[in-house]
């Protein structure tokens, strides 16, 4: 073995809230594909980065969330007196069956393919006037000015939020993602966590309020309704399960409209393709998922001894965490050159909405309102360029990948 190949060996992989792994992954990640592609993080979690490993580990029942066991193995005993850990051990995607399957029925009706399809002249709607609001200036930041708006006002629709509401909600920070990192929190990154979860809280239950008194046709109406029913939703459950979904409803989409133009813009011969084959906009929505994805990493908890995961044996209890974005530019899935971008490129699954029982309940929907926001952007500013598109601000977070701002002009 060569002195490179012995470094490379040797070297730390996962550091994923360093400035170097933020701004590029992908490197790191090709390195524990081919050299530890069942890698043990510094806090004892085992890390998976093929495709094929991710995969089985999303569909295989023997993995699960089994959050409360695992916070506490993490934290210690008392982290579930913390507002912030009690709050997401209602959510449903932290849920194992049956009780995921019963909040997670109470919501599938709002996402179905046919009620997510009768949403594009509603998403269309929003862009334009975003765009109509911005294009007299010269200028916007494509984050907070265009990714931002547009999932927080359907979301807002979907969960009945009133317009005379909005504007907190439009001026919200995007700092919740640290939350997900397999980073453990810091006693003031907890507290602020408990600060931002009695904020939404306090908002939700008046908006609760409201619709008991003054139903809707809306996802709010309908989980109110859920839980007076009693036998199906806990006000602790109702509660954290609407913040989730506020969050889960524009946090991925705002960084998966963000990372795509990024990509397209750093490589103008997709750019140009994109422009003069606008009909390919819905397959370029699933490569940019490939290419740069929202949603980096998720994990799973085994539920039984594993006697060979990629050659290793796996205790009960333990973490496992599954690289999507790694899996994603598997050469052994995407032979042909994963690392560069391809609009046009074949048979695109990208594993970016995770897989088995937790598949993104919202995935149809992002792809709509990015291909929408994408495909308009391009035919109504053919300008625009970004200012600095190789200097691009990342947020610190790691497993909601995305950026802080895009600065544009045309």
């Amino acid at each position: 073995m060569n002195e490179h190949a012995q470094a490379e060996v040797t070297a730390p992989v996962f550091e994923p809230l360093s400035p170097d792994f933020i701004r590029d992954p992908y490197r790191h990640y090709d390195v524990l594909r081919r050299v530890d592609p069942v890698h043990v993080t510094p806090h004892g979690m085992y890390l998976v980065s093929r495709h094929a490993d991710v995969t089985e580990v999303l569909r295989d029942k023997r993995f699960g969330k089994d959050f409360v066991e695992r916070s506490v193995r993490r934290y210690g005993p008392k982290i579930m007196d913390e507002p912030i850990f009690r709050s997401m051990s209602h959510w449903m995607l932290q849920q194992d069956p049956p009780d995921h399957a019963r909040l997670r029925g109470l919501v599938v009706k709002a996402f179905t393919a046919r009620r997510v399809e009768d949403m594009r002249p509603r998403i269309q709607e929003v862009v334009d006037q975003t765009l109509d609001r911005v294009i007299p200036q010269g200028h916007m930041d494509l984050i907070e000015d265009y990714a931002f708006r547009l999932p927080v006002t359907i979301i807002c629709d979907m969960l009945g939020i009133p317009e005379e509401h909005r504007a907190t909600f439009y001026a919200g920070t995007r700092d919740g993602g640290r939350i997900l990192d397999p980073v453990p929190l810091s006693p003031d990154e907890i507290a602020k966590g408990n600060a931002g979860n009695a904020m939404a809280q306090m908002y939700f239950q008046q908006l609760f309020e409201l619709r008991r008194k003054q139903p809707g046709d809306d996802l709010t109406t309908q989980l109110v309704q859920a839980e007076e029913d009693g036998s199906k939703l806990t006000n602790e459950e109702l509660t954290a399960n609407i913040i989730l979904l506020f969050g889960a409803g524009h946090e991925t989409t705002v960084n998966l409209i963000g990372n795509g133009l990024l990509a397209l813009y750093r490589n103008p011969d997709q750019l140009a393709l994109l422009k003069a084959k606008p009909e390919l906009i819905t397959n370029a929505i699933e490569e940019f998922l490939r290419y740069d994805s929202s949603v980096q990493m998720t994990g799973r908890v085994t539920l039984e001894d594993i006697d060979d995961l990629c050659g290793r044996r796996i205790g009960r209890g333990e973490s496992v965490l599954c690289l999507l974005g790694s899996a994603n530019r598997d050469p052994a899935v995407y032979p042909d050159r994963p690392d560069r971008l391809d609009i046009a490129r074949p048979n695109v699954r990208p594993l970016s909405f995770g897989g088995g029982i937790h598949f993104c309940l919202g995935a149809q929907l992002a792809r709509i309102e990015a291909e929408i926001a994408i495909s308009t952007l391009l035919r109504r500013l053919p300008n625009l360029r970004l200012d600095d598109a190789e200097n691009p601000e990342w947020r610190p977070t790691f497993v909601l990948r995305g950026l802080t701002r895009l600065p544009a002009s045309w």
